[in-house]
């Protein structure tokens, strides 16, 4: 059973985010720290497998609900306008919060999915010196052309379609996809699965802001993932041209289980090994 996590809260520009705080690992003074951005429309308190599973390879963990979703405000509503720049924005608060806690230890940003945008984003765009290292799990650009076969051809008026009603509605409602969502982030998710690009933000090039990244990325694809198959890590990845990217595959037969894009959380323990060894290998700060 998983160790319960004490839950906070950071105030950021008319938002509440929630954050799920763990124990410190037993017998691990000063352990490395992995703060957690999840996936689309994925409450914080799914990953308390993965969490589990992090504290004993010997990490402190902390997993952050992102903007609209979990114990995070505002709800999505026809009134919410935020988009990637408020979530990318956000990654910043929530350092900014723990900082006390992280300072002199090495912190590792970890993003599932859009968790993962997210986190590269702020490393990007606003503080490359935030974390030690990063690392992407089921995580990818879902360009449509980066989708095997004729299911390629089924992303793109998918992706679109969604974006379509979202800002028709002025709200995403979840319909089978993504939970709940505010229209901005609609809107930007689908930019990407049309064009295999990061959308400007707040004026900024971020597809050259990419290319300064230059910490040590460790980007994991998962069995049976369909909505970030490893093509489209790949395509993330390629680019971070001044990164150090360590790319890997997490197979159903190292997790002795069946996954998916999702699913990968409830066999973690081999994964939150690597992450472990790959946190430890990072300089101390």
């Amino acid at each position: 059973m998983s160790e319960e996590y004490v839950q906070e809260f950071v105030d950021v520009d008319g938002a509440r985010l929630g954050l799920q705080v763990y124990p410190e690992p037993t017998g691990v003074p000063d352990a490395p720290v992995v703060v957690i951005c999840p996936a689309m429309g994925v409450r914080a308190r799914y990953y308390r497998p993965f969490a589990a599973a992090l504290r004993a390879a010997g990490l402190a963990v902390v997993v952050a609900d992102l903007r609209g979703t979990g114990a995070s405000t505002p709800a999505p509503s026809r009134t919410c306008r935020y988009g990637y720049a408020e979530l990318v924005a956000d990654v910043g608060a929530v350092l900014a919060a723990l900082k006390p806690r992280l300072d002199g230890r090495t912190r590792v940003l970890l993003g599932h999915s859009l968790g993962g945008q997210a986190a590269l984003l702020h490393l990007a765009l606003h503080d490359g010196a935030a974390a030690d290292g990063l690392a992407l799990v089921a995580c990818g650009v879902p360009w449509w052309r980066r989708y095997a076969g004729l299911f390629g051809f089924g992303v793109l008026p998918y992706t679109q379609g969604i974006a379509a009603t979202a800002a028709l509605l002025r709200v995403w409602p979840g319909w089978g996809f993504g939970g709940r969502q505010a229209r901005g982030v609609i809107r930007d998710w689908a930019y990407t699965a049309r064009t295999g690009r990061f959308p400007r933000l707040d004026g900024v090039d971020t597809e050259a802001a990419l290319r300064t990244v230059d910490l040590p990325v460790l980007a994991v694809s998962v069995d049976d993932d369909r909505h970030t198959p490893q093509a489209t890590l790949d395509h993330l990845c390629g680019k971070l041209t001044g990164a150090a990217v360590t790319r890997e595959r997490y197979t159903a037969a190292q997790a002795g289980a069946r996954m998916d894009h999702f699913t990968w959380v409830r066999s973690a323990g081999p994964l939150a090994a690597r992450i472990a060894a790959f946190a430890t290998s990072l300089p101390r700060r």
